[in-house]
């Protein structure tokens, strides 16, 4: 795999499989904890490419010599090199969906749910850029999310108000 011969992806590499495997864990065990994980990584990730094409957009160019596609590897030296700013903004609004969606009960969760599987499904061609296979694991922890019976509830929870009884005396 390209990107193992640099000590930092390998650190980087095994922190977001460790990730990915205490997510899939988390998916049978706590489902709750488990969003919430999903919530701070997309968030994360959606602020992080914020920063990062706001400051050095060209940064992301590197992906192309990481992908074992050489499909990839021409759409990101191509195109994608001259719309990157819109590329990336575009990501990092889904990103930020899908974080908002881990915390929302229903359809909108199941929607993000889909969006992220899409995501990382998109992003593994990237290889060691995307920490293959950290996200083919995420994305069966999210699978398992996605199917449980009791994804309806909300990691956001409000108080209803009790209807009011009146009380008649007697």
């Amino acid at each position: 795999m390209k990107g193992l011969d640099n000590h930092l992806y390998i650190v980087l590499l095994s922190i977001a499989n460790l990730i990915a495997i205490v997510q899939l864990v988390l998916a049978f065990k706590l489902p709750r904890i488990c969003r919430i994980s999903f919530f701070l990584l997309f968030a994360w990730a959606s602020w992080k490419n914020w920063s990062t094409v706001s400051s050095n957009e060209r940064e992301y160019l590197m992906y192309a010599s990481l992908t074992w596609s050489k499909f990839y590897e021409n759409f990101i030296n191509g195109w994608f090199s001259h719309h990157i700013k819109q590329m990336v903004g575009t990501i990092v609004v889904c990103q930020a969906f899908i974080a908002v969606s881990m915390l929302m009960p229903g359809r909108i969760f199941k929607l993000g749910a889909i969006a992220a599987i899409v995501f990382l499904a998109a992003i593994l061609p990237l290889g060691v850029g995307a920490g293959f296979p950290s996200t083919f694991i995420m994305s069966l922890a999210l699978l398992i999310l996605l199917l449980q019976v009791d994804s309806n509830y909300s990691i956001i929870t409000t108080r209803k108000r009790q209807p009011e009884q009146n009380h008649h005396p007697g």
